[in-house]
């Protein structure tokens, strides 16, 4: 899914559209109990009411493919569940309570039953949306404009968004009849989506059925007991750990060969296919192999011996077969140094003028001094 086809379905979920007509959820406590279930007719929705619904549901479509979302593997001859919802627009009550079931049983593998009343008095409720929409598939020509006469397909999807519902804390409100403040009772306000998911993926024109795009607000939490608990589906790896991952990976493979040289090398070349990759926004994500990653360290001088060593260990690590997104294994506006009494970060376009030498037999990292110095806003000048 690329970046052109997520801002058009983030589009739809403008207000003032009011194109998905329907909104179904459901409310349950902290131990999964419902506590309520309902309907809401768009049409019905006054102007802020609609904006924020809208707003929850366009956050489970934001962050980067890779990083907060994430495409899992959703085989639907195995479970057609949320095919069923899609084709019946959310219309099946018995198709939509089976739904709300397994999204609640996911929402209580996460968060087993409080073992103290404290924990149970801090505890969250949950809120559980669901919309249902269909987009008209828009073919462009080679000039980037709409070919409307070609533009006869159409895309049709369920959105849901897994809310945490957190109660206020006890406070006092000014009440003008009386002209005293009075206590407040304090209310449940729905959060930011906590997770959610888009089914089914937009792949290539068309609707991939075997994979929803699921969001999770922590890239770092891939929300394992939920997915397998709600869908019986495996969740993928989070980004923190394929960076955390690949990073030990490098450091365990190359050895003494991970120079601070190997590493610009590889942050730049990978930055620049990033950034080249983003400038068409029909794109899918750049995602790398093993191959790919050895080609850029043999081209940074990494030895034969250590990039046989790195894709071994990159099977043994991710999979065989296993392509990474880019993002997970460089970050593009980035790049520090860290030492154990000092982090430095230096703009990426600037990073080539670090080195590293041992002087006197002793490690030293250079800087060079181009322009004036400050320390903690201090203007400071160089000693000779």
């Amino acid at each position: 899914m690329n970046l052109r086809d997520l801002s058009e379905l983030r589009r739809r979920l403008n207000p003032a559209k009011r194109n998905p007509s329907v909104i179904c959820g459901c409310y349950v406590d902290h131990i999964g109990n419902l506590i309520t279930s309902f309907q809401l007719a768009v049409a019905t929705l006054n102007e802020q009411e609609n904006e924020r619904y809208m707003t929850i549901f366009r956050k489970v479509l934001s962050g980067q493919i890779g990083q907060s979302l994430m495409p899992i593997a959703f085989p639907s001859e195995a479970d057609d569940i949320l095919l069923r919802a899609r084709d019946t627009a959310l219309a099946d009550e018995a198709v939509l309570q089976d739904i709300f079931t397994r999204l609640i049983s996911g929402i209580r593998a996460e968060h087993p039953d409080m073992q103290s009343v404290e924990d149970a008095q801090n505890a969250e409720n949950w809120l559980i949306l669901m919309l249902h929409d269909d987009v008209d598939v828009r073919k462009r020509d080679v000039n980037e404009e709409i070919d409307y006469e070609n533009s006869d397909r159409a895309f049709s999807y369920v959105l849901c968004a897994v809310c945490p519902v957190k109660q206020e804390k006890p406070a006092l409100r000014y009440v003008p009849a009386d002209g005293v403040f009075h206590e407040r009772i304090p209310e449940w306000l729905a959060g930011n989506p906590e997770l959610g998911f888009l089914f089914p993926l937009y792949e290539g024109g068309a609707a991939d059925v075997n994979t929803m795009l699921f969001f999770s607000r922590n890239s770092s939490n891939a929300h394992e007991a939920f997915l397998k608990a709600a869908f019986n589906v495996e969740a993928e790896m989070p980004a923190s750990e394929q960076t955390d991952n690949f990073q030990a990976l490098l450091a365990q493979a190359l050895g003494t060969e991970c120079s601070l040289d190997v590493v610009q090398e590889m942050h730049e070349t990978v930055s620049g296919l990033i950034e080249e990759q983003q400038k068409d926004k029909d794109a899918e994500p750049l995602m790398l192999s093993k191959q790919d990653v050895a080609r850029v360290l043999a081209d940074a001088g990494v030895s034969e011996e250590k990039t046989e060593a790195f894709q071994k260990g990159f099977d043994a690590t991710f999979g065989a077969g296993a392509v990474l997104p880019a993002v997970n294994i460089v970050t593009p506006k980035q790049f520090k140094v860290d030492l154990p009494s000092v982090s430095i970060k230096v703009d990426p376009k600037q990073a080539d003028l670090l080195e590293t030498r041992v002087i006197d037999g002793r490690s030293y990292l250079l800087i060079p001094i181009e322009g004036d110095i400050a320390v903690n806003g201090q203007p400071v000048f160089a000693t000779k």
